[in-house]
Protein backbone atom coordinates (compact mmCIF):
# COMPACT_ATOMS: atom_id res chain seq x y z
CA UNK A 1 0.00 0.00 0.00
CA UNK A 2 1.29 3.38 -1.02
CA UNK A 3 2.21 6.14 1.28
CA UNK A 4 0.20 9.27 1.30
CA UNK A 5 2.23 12.63 0.54
CA UNK A 6 2.37 14.47 3.61
CA UNK A 7 4.52 17.10 2.81
CA UNK A 8 3.88 20.93 1.82
CA UNK A 9 3.91 21.50 -1.44
CA UNK A 10 5.93 25.06 -2.56
CA UNK A 11 3.92 26.59 -4.81
CA UNK A 12 5.79 27.94 -7.68
CA UNK A 13 2.94 30.68 -8.62
CA UNK A 14 -0.25 29.72 -7.43
CA UNK A 15 -1.71 33.45 -8.10
CA UNK A 16 -0.39 35.56 -10.80
CA UNK A 17 1.17 38.51 -7.98
CA UNK A 18 3.90 39.84 -7.11
CA UNK A 19 4.83 39.28 -3.15
CA UNK A 20 6.33 42.01 -1.64
CA UNK A 21 7.15 40.19 1.80
CA UNK A 22 10.09 37.35 1.62
CA UNK A 23 8.20 34.21 2.62
CA UNK A 24 7.64 30.65 1.10
CA UNK A 25 4.23 30.35 -0.15
CA UNK A 26 2.64 27.13 -0.04
CA UNK A 27 -0.48 25.07 -1.89
CA UNK A 28 -2.80 24.58 0.75
CA UNK A 29 -3.93 20.69 0.26
CA UNK A 30 -7.99 20.80 -0.27
CA UNK A 31 -10.91 18.57 0.22
CA UNK A 32 -13.83 19.15 -1.54
CA UNK A 33 -16.82 17.59 -0.98
CA UNK A 34 -20.75 17.91 -2.22
CA UNK A 35 -23.99 17.62 -0.29
CA UNK A 36 -27.79 18.55 -2.39
CA UNK A 37 -27.67 21.98 -1.94
CA UNK A 38 -23.85 22.88 -1.10
CA UNK A 39 -20.23 22.18 -2.49
CA UNK A 40 -17.69 22.33 0.60
CA UNK A 41 -14.08 22.95 0.69
CA UNK A 42 -11.85 21.97 3.49
CA UNK A 43 -8.38 23.70 3.33
CA UNK A 44 -5.33 22.61 5.81
CA UNK A 45 -3.57 25.41 6.53
CA UNK A 46 -1.90 25.05 9.87
CA UNK A 47 -0.94 28.22 12.22
CA UNK A 48 -3.75 30.38 10.01
CA UNK A 49 -6.74 32.05 11.76
CA UNK A 50 -10.04 34.08 11.27
CA UNK A 51 -7.43 37.56 11.22
CA UNK A 52 -5.12 36.16 8.59
CA UNK A 53 -7.07 34.66 6.25
CA UNK A 54 -8.12 36.62 2.60
CA UNK A 55 -10.73 35.52 0.63
CA UNK A 56 -11.69 37.21 -2.36
CA UNK A 57 -13.93 36.23 -5.25
CA UNK A 58 -13.59 38.26 -8.24
CA UNK A 59 -15.10 37.72 -11.66
CA UNK A 60 -15.20 33.67 -11.17
CA UNK A 61 -11.95 32.95 -9.49
CA UNK A 62 -12.30 32.28 -5.87
CA UNK A 63 -8.57 32.53 -4.24
CA UNK A 64 -7.62 31.82 -0.81
CA UNK A 65 -4.66 33.58 0.73
CA UNK A 66 -3.32 32.57 4.65
CA UNK A 67 -0.72 34.41 6.26
CA UNK A 68 1.76 32.90 8.69
CA UNK A 69 4.20 34.58 11.40
CA UNK A 70 7.05 32.49 11.81
CA UNK A 71 7.64 31.43 16.08
CA UNK A 72 10.77 33.13 17.10
CA UNK A 73 12.36 31.72 20.33
CA UNK A 74 14.39 34.33 22.30
CA UNK A 75 17.43 33.17 23.25
CA UNK A 76 17.30 29.71 20.99
CA UNK A 77 18.55 29.37 17.62
CA UNK A 78 17.42 26.12 15.17
CA UNK A 79 19.42 23.24 15.17
CA UNK A 80 17.32 20.89 13.14
CA UNK A 81 13.57 21.26 11.55
CA UNK A 82 11.62 19.59 10.06
CA UNK A 83 8.63 22.50 10.03
CA UNK A 84 8.59 25.50 7.49
CA UNK A 85 6.41 28.28 8.03
CA UNK A 86 4.72 29.59 5.37
CA UNK A 87 2.47 31.78 3.45
CA UNK A 88 -0.85 30.16 1.70
CA UNK A 89 -2.06 30.94 -1.17
CA UNK A 90 -4.65 28.52 -3.43
CA UNK A 91 -7.16 29.62 -6.36
CA UNK A 92 -10.72 28.12 -7.82
CA UNK A 93 -12.42 28.76 -10.93
CA UNK A 94 -16.37 28.55 -9.42
CA UNK A 95 -18.70 27.69 -12.45
CA UNK A 96 -21.90 29.47 -12.80
CA UNK A 97 -23.98 26.89 -10.87
CA UNK A 98 -22.56 28.56 -7.24
CA UNK A 99 -24.50 31.00 -5.45
CA UNK A 100 -21.89 33.58 -4.97
CA UNK A 101 -24.06 35.75 -2.46
CA UNK A 102 -24.32 33.27 -0.08
CA UNK A 103 -20.55 31.97 0.41
CA UNK A 104 -19.48 30.97 3.65
CA UNK A 105 -16.03 30.36 5.79
CA UNK A 106 -14.98 29.66 9.06
CA UNK A 107 -11.54 28.48 10.59
CA UNK A 108 -10.90 26.16 13.51
CA UNK A 109 -7.58 24.66 14.18
CA UNK A 110 -6.02 25.34 11.20
CA UNK A 111 -8.78 24.12 8.99
CA UNK A 112 -10.62 26.77 6.96
CA UNK A 113 -14.37 25.03 6.23
CA UNK A 114 -15.93 27.38 3.00
CA UNK A 115 -19.48 25.84 2.48
CA UNK A 116 -20.50 27.27 -1.81
CA UNK A 117 -24.33 26.94 -1.45
CA UNK A 118 -25.59 26.07 -4.98
CA UNK A 119 -27.60 28.21 -7.05
CA UNK A 120 -31.18 27.63 -7.67
CA UNK A 121 -31.88 26.08 -11.18
CA UNK A 122 -33.17 28.77 -13.77
CA UNK A 123 -37.07 28.18 -13.46
CA UNK A 124 -39.52 27.89 -15.93
CA UNK A 125 -41.19 30.62 -16.95
CA UNK A 126 -44.43 31.18 -19.38
CA UNK A 127 -44.61 34.38 -21.23
CA UNK A 128 -47.81 35.13 -22.52
CA UNK A 129 -48.72 36.64 -25.78
CA UNK A 130 -51.06 39.87 -26.75
CA UNK A 131 -52.97 40.58 -29.76
CA UNK A 132 -51.79 44.08 -30.47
Amino acid sequence: MAEKEMQKREASSPVETERTKNMKVFIPRVDICETQDAIVLLADMPGVDEKSIDITLEKNVLTLSGRVEPDTHEGYRSAYVEYEAGDYERAFTLSDEIDRDRIEASVKNGVLKLTLPKAEPVKLRKINVKSA
